[in-house]
Order: C-alpha cells, then sequence, then structure tokens
C-alpha cells in the first residue's frame, strides 16, 4: 500500500527515538518522548490550497522538524507508522 498526499499535504515518517540520554541513563520504552524529527516518505503537488497558490519547499528524503501536535498518525500493514501533515506544519528541513 502507498500513501499519495493531496494538495500541501506531508507524508512523513518519524525517526526512532533515543534509547539513552546524553549522560548514558538507558530509558524504558514509555518514558521515551517521541522525537519532533522524521523523514519525507511522500510529498503532494501544491499548488491553489485555501484560495493561495502554495510552491512545496520540501522533497522526498529530506529530514525536518515539524510541529508537535500537528497531523494525523496512520498505520499501514506491517505496523509502518506514518504522520500526514500539511507544508506549513514543518518547522524547518535539517541539513
Amino acid at each position: 500500500m502507498k500513501l499519495v498526499p493531496l494538495g500541501d499535504r506531508v507524508v512523513l515518517k518519524q525517526l526512532e527515538a533515543e534509547e539513552t540520554t546524553k549522560s548514558g541513563i538507558v530509558l524504558p520504552g514509555q518514558n521515551k518522548e517521541k522525537p519532533q524529527q522524521a523523514e519525507v516518505i511522500a510529498v503532494g503537488p501544491g499548488g491553489m490550497v485555501d484560495g493561495k497558490e502554495v510552491k512545496m519547499e520540501v522533497s522526498v528524503g529530506d529530514k525536518v522538524i515539524y510541529s508537535k501536535y500537528s497531523g494525523t498518525e496512520v498505520k499501514l500493514d506491517e505496523n509502518e507508522e506514518y504522520i500526514i501533515v500539511r507544508q506549513n506544519d514543518i518547522l524547518a528541513v535539517i541539513k
């Protein structure tokens, strides 16, 4: 199954959370905070969205930081989890 985003939507795959802190403390599974970093899996076509011209500024493979409470979580077969967000919920691209 493949997700194809519409309009200014972007499909993200969340990067794995750190299992140890910088000081070396191992975090149990439920205490790991989900990072707001993800990899772009698919990008919508952009175009006219809500009466405004939207140019897509991210591309597949980019690592990005997105807003904490944004998007819709989607679980596909084989337990693959993705997040679908609007492009304006992406705060930065990691270079």
